[in-house]
């Protein structure tokens, strides 16, 4: 009797620790169907997505001939906008250059063209200075020459520079000699002039050549 009570025990114990390894199962994994479909569906949606892709790929590749192809186009266009831009730039410079040569070759054409008059009324004066006696005749016809001429530097901008009796200036005067004055008022003054100068507008053409009191 005690031996069968202890035999009952022991299968109720075992019976008690199966049911409760069951539950443990069934709690990680309430439906094992579900599980595998979910593994199944997995499995079928990572097919689908790697179909996808490929899908999309090729369409890539498909659109990115056409994009090559205008690029190359607008390339072309460019090349060629620059090789004539490249060969008018060169053109112009080329002319340029030329017309600046030609500018100060012949810069004083119309100075010159102006003095030409004047070389001929200097000959026409030679010319009677051999065969005339007349003197005073000679005398005016070089003071009209002189005349026409200092009215020429005028028109040109060119003027004389004060220097008779005005006081020395470094930036007008250069003074080639001193000499002893007996006026006070005369000390430190241009007293005479060697050489004439002149202004181009308001540029020192040629400085004055002057004697200086002391």
């Amino acid at each position: 009797m005690m031996k069968k009570k202890l035999n009952d025990k022991v299968e109720e114990s075992h019976n008690i620790t199966n049911k409760s390894i069951e539950n443990k199962e069934n709690t990680a994994y309430p439906d094992k169907n579900m599980k595998e479909g979910s593994e199944d569906a997995g499995s079928d949606g990572s097919t689908e997505y790697a179909s996808a892709g490929l899908e999309g790929e090729g369409t890539d590749s498909d659109n990115l001939v056409p994009s090559l192809t205008v690029a190359e186009e607008k390339l072309a266009e460019m090349e060629d906008k620059y090789i004539r831009l490249s060969a008018e730039f060169d053109n112009y410079r080329k002319r340029t250059l030329r017309e600046k040569m030609e500018l100060s070759k012949y810069a004083g054409e119309n100075l010159l063209l102006s003095i030409i008059p004047l070389m001929d009324d200097f000959e026409r004066a030679l010319k009677h200075m051999d065969t005339s006696t007349d003197c005073i005749a000679l005398k005016d016809g070089i003071d009209i020459i002189y005349g026409k001429f200092s009215d020429f530097l005028k028109q040109n901008g060119v003027k004389e520079i004060e220097a008779l009796n005005n006081t020395f200036n470094v930036d007008l005067h250069e003074a080639v000699a001193k000499v002893p004055v007996e006026e006070a008022d005369k000390k430190g003054k241009v007293v005479d002039v060697l050489l004439k100068g002149y202004y181009l507008q308001d540029k020192i053409l040629r400085f004055a050549k002057v004697v200086v009191g002391e």
